[in-house]
């Protein structure tokens, strides 16, 4: 009997110290599957937050790649002022930057969505390379600023020299809007005109009040500010609203380096996929 009760003991002694220790070990079980779920919860979050900013990023390039390709079709005969970069026009440009912004948005949602890590590291890379291409234009233009004023100035004017020439309809037309839109005349001043036109000539466009062959005679009828003046004032007169944009720009940008990082990192630690 006593031996039954010294057998009792011991198991009543054994279950009292085995309770305790599986208590104990449940709940650190259970604490970190909870962390687990967090972890997963916000990687899951992350995920969907990137395809959708790309989403919205990739719909922005095809918007931008329909403008270009409109302007292209319905408004062939406005061309660049420039003879130099003659394919650089309004549409030439949309076109280019839409083209780009549908490929960095078409990497970010495929590799957010697939949790690829190829995909998120070319994502990556494309947007760290634009990056620093935007960081060295931007100071390559302030260090060299007189230098890229002189040259534009020198190419605008050799382009007045095609002005009305065959083959030419773009520029002309580019020059005739420019002239009248932001009323000013020549690149400095209407003496531009004159190697080009001739002495006491500029184009009808130049005319303070249009009116047909207003540009002969008359220098008094001529409008006097050169448009690389003017335009130069209308850039920075928008100096906020250029800076907001380029700011969001550059948050955007860094932001989708940030999250595809984070969510190449935390696939290559788990070694699976997350599952939604």
């Amino acid at each position: 009997m006593s031996n039954t009760k010294m057998n009792g003991g011991e198991k009543e002694t054994k279950s009292g110290c085995e309770q305790p220790q599986w208590t104990v070990k449940s709940e650190v079980e259970r604490q970190e599957f909870k962390k687990c779920n967090m972890a997963r919860g916000c990687l899951c979050c992350l995920k969907y937050m990137m395809f959708l900013f790309n989403l919205i990023f990739w719909l922005c390039g095809c918007g931008l790649l329909g403008v270009g390709i409109w302007l292209s079709a319905t408004q062939g005969n406005f061309a660049t002022l420039s003879p130099s970069l003659p394919s650089l026009s309004a549409a030439n440009l949309l076109i280019a930057i839409g083209t780009i912004i549908m490929v960095v948005g078409f990497l970010g949602c495929l590799g957010a969505i697939k949790e690829n890590k190829c995909l998120l590291l070319s994502f990556f890379v494309v947007l760290l390379v634009i990056f620093l291409m935007e960081l060295i234009v931007v100071i390559l233009f302030f260090v060299y600023r007189a230098e890229v004023a002189d040259y534009a100035k020198e190419d605008l004017r050799n382009g007045l020299k095609l002005y009305g020439s065959e083959g030419n309809v773009g520029l002309t037309n580019a020059w005739n809007i420019v002239q009248t839109d932001f009323e000013c005349c020549g690149v400095v001043n209407f003496t531009d005109w004159e190697p080009v036109m001739g002495s006491n000539f500029v184009p009808d466009s130049c005319c303070m009040e249009y009116s047909k062959n207003c540009g002969q005679g008359t220098s008094t009828l001529w409008r006097d500010s050169g448009c690389y003046n003017v335009v130069k004032m209308w850039f920075e007169d928008q100096t906020v609203i250029l800076g907001t944009i380029a700011m969001c720009i550059l948050v955007i940008q860094i932001l989708g380096m940030a999250f595809s990082m984070t969510l190449f990192h935390q696939i290559s630690r788990s070694g699976k996929k997350y599952e939604a």
